[in-house]
């Protein structure tokens, strides 16, 4: 692919929306939009690496240590990196807005717990 223009893409999602705006065989931004008492499942991925940026708003931010899972209050400015096989999950108490880089291993989800009844990784 050349450079130039993206074409952006919106992904509808119980908790709101992500807006993919780069898919490359070497990376994928996006930007998470939580809407407020919304979660994303409690998750790990086998492959994908991200960072997550938090650009408007306040979560607790669940996210694996050791043996634990932890609760970590998130505010606007800060960052926090997923390697693979880290357990994790975003709930927005207020309005979210996510920056979130990755490698493009888009589909690599599973899934521990939804409160959507999502499984695996077959629905958005």
């Amino acid at each position: 692919m050349s450079a130039g223009p993206v074409q952006v893409r919106i992904v509808p999602k119980p908790w709101g929306h992500e807006t993919i705006w780069a898919h490359t065989e070497h990376y994928v931004g996006k930007v998470l939009h939580i809407k407020a008492g919304h979660a994303l499942s409690l998750q790990y991925h086998n492959q994908k690496d991200e960072t997550i940026h938090l650009l408007r708003g306040e979560m607790i931010y669940r996210i694996q240590q050791g043996e634990q899972l932890v609760e970590v209050t998130l505010k606007a400015g800060e960052s926090y990196r997923n390697t693979p096989g880290t357990i994790h999950q975003m709930e927005a108490v207020t309005d979210c807005d996510v920056l979130e880089a990755s490698t493009p291993h888009l589909d690599d989800v599973v899934r521990l717990n939804d409160r959507y009844g999502r499984e695996g990784t077959s629905a958005p």
